[in-house]
């Protein structure tokens, strides 16, 4: 069962300070998320394992490249991040940040990192800001997803929640079959956010689709109170990645209730349709 929710950056605003606190379900026994949480019982716990995976195809330019780093570097260092940092039960995460195009093409920019308080979040908002900037071709999601499950098990710290967080411009039009990746991840006690991008116009150059919202609800996100906070204003850019980690680290979710499974509203395969009626493979 998967919980869908799209979320107005103004809108969300409103519950952070004061919604309730919603846990996530751990993974269900037997299953590879549980034996990795015994393994690490002996390491630090952390309220969160926190993968940021970034999209840096080349529909995406150099401006919104920019803003989408600094968006990161900049909420990590804001007085709310840490606040809601502080408010959980064990006050500090465990992050990693990592930039993807191509079901091949995923670099890390930053290794599993504490964060545990101002000076961490400094040093890590610091080492995101100062590696270039770089496009690459093709957007495959499910080579994101497929990438940053093993991540999990790099990480030194135990976490309450393992969350990958997906932001991007596109549907997936290259590597496995996003539903697939997807179906994955959530089998081993994981849950994927999304932060789909609309602050262009859909072009065909650029194989972008009008409702790409809809698409991150019905074939990218997943797990117990997953969610999308939707970008569609260039300004409203770094203030929805922000709101993003404020509820990702704190666990905040909107009252939303699950529903059942149901066909997608957009074909989880349209971006591969895309690219095959415009190039013919």
């Amino acid at each position: 069962m998967r919980w869908y929710v799209s979320i107005g950056v103004v809108l969300v605003a409103g519950w952070l300070a004061g919604g309730d606190r919603v846990g996530f379900a751990a993974p269900g026994p037997g299953n590879q998320g549980t034996r990795q949480v015994v393994e690490k019982d002996a390491n630090p716990t952390v309220d969160v394992e926190l993968i940021l995976a970034v999209d840096v195809s080349y529909s995406m330019d150099m401006d919104e490249l920019a803003i989408q780093r600094e968006g990161y570097a900049q909420a990590i260092v804001s007085k709310e991040f840490l606040q809601a940092l502080k408010a959980g039960p064990n006050g500090k995460i465990a992050v990693t940040y990592f930039e993807w195009a191509a079901s091949s093409d995923q670099k890390i920019i930053i290794p599993w990192r504490l964060i545990d308080g101002p000076e961490t979040a400094d040093a890590v908002a610091a080492e995101i800001m100062k590696t270039p900037i770089r496009r690459a071709s093709r957007t495959s999601i499910s080579g994101a997803i497929n990438f940053a499950v093993p991540l999990f098990d790099e990480d030194p710290y135990r976490g309450l929640r393992r969350v990958i967080d997906i932001s991007g411009d596109g549907p997936n039009n290259n590597g496995a079959p996003v539903t697939t990746a997807r179906d994955a991840a959530l089998e081993k006690g994981i849950v994927i956010n999304g932060l789909p991008i609309m602050v262009k116009e859909p072009s065909y150059s650029t194989m972008d689709i009008d409702n790409l919202d809809q698409y991150y609800e019905d074939c990218v996100i997943g797990g117990p109170g997953s969610f999308v906070v939707t970008i569609k204003e260039r300004d409203k850019f770094k203030e929805a990645i922000r709101t993003k980690l404020l509820m990702e680290v704190a666990g905040h979710t909107p009252k939303v209730v699950p529903v059942a499974e149901k066909e997608p509203r957009v074909s989880c395969m349209i971006g591969e349709k895309i690219w095959q009626d415009r190039w013919g493979r």
